[in-house]
């Protein structure tokens, strides 16, 4: 089977990358992630990755917690560019040439987020991973993914995650809970389905970027969405809500 994608942006938790700790990174688990990454470049699949900071630290909480929100927004930016640089090493070892970007400047570790320089990158078979989210408080790192994938001109939007796709009610309270092979935007906002927040969908509306949300635990599924494999959930303009 051919690709059905030249160009991905990839959007990883934090979480994703704990494994089964209650905190911070599983080598292991970052080390499986290259390795399917490495797979896909070797095809010749332009792949960009924006990753979150969850595992380490969530600006939500933060200011839940009592900190000032747009502190404890920065403060995840930067547990993000932690991330970035792990799997960057992990990339690197698996033999995929990789270079991280950040929103806010951190020279010494990391390059400045340049679009054309990315897209560059990408052209030269190089991943690139996105750090810092946005380089804005009040802004998710899912809107970052779908910021980026526009601003690189991605075919689509890899949502990867700890379920296999888009359900109507939460599977892990409501065992008759039904998956959506297939969803169009405007259900995802009306009906609230947290596929990603509301600004991130509209984004990837507006640009006419799919989104495939999947199950990243399962060994092959990045390669399956490359392919064009039937698996967790496409969002896109034209598809019906099934």
């Amino acid at each position: 089977m051919g690709l059905t994608y030249q160009r991905v942006l990839l959007k990883l938790s934090g979480e994703a990358l704990m494994g089964d700790l209650a905190y911070g990174i599983d080598p292991t688990i970052v080390q499986d992630i290259a390795q399917e990454v490495a797979e896909i470049v070797t095809t010749g699949v332009q792949v960009a990755i924006v990753v979150g900071g969850g595992n380490i630290f969530r600006g939500v909480k933060g200011a839940a917690a009592g900190m000032d929100r747009a502190t404890a927004d920065y403060i995840g930016m930067i547990a993000t560019v932690m991330n970035a640089m792990t799997l960057q090493d992990a990339l690197e070892r698996a033999g995929v040439p990789t270079r991280v970007q950040t929103a806010i400047a951190m020279q010494e570790v990391a390059e400045p987020y340049i679009r054309r320089r990315a897209i560059r990158h990408l052209e030269k078979n190089r991943v690139v991973v996105f750090g810092a989210g946005s380089g804005n408080p009040f802004f998710t790192t899912d809107t970052t993914a779908a910021l980026r994938a526009a601003e690189i001109s991605a075919d689509v939007l890899f949502k990867a995650t700890k379920v296999d796709g888009v359900y109507d009610s939460d599977p892990h309270i409501n065992p008759q809970a039904r998956r959506y092979q297939t969803l169009n935007y405007a259900h995802v906002l009306s009906q609230d389905l947290r596929v990603m927040d509301s600004t991130a969908i509209a984004l990837c509306k507006d640009n006419n970027i799919p989104i495939i949300v999947f199950d990243l635990s399962v060994k092959g599924n990045i390669r399956r969405a490359v392919m064009g494999e039937p698996i967790g959930t496409l969002v896109g303009g034209s598809c019906e809500v099934s």
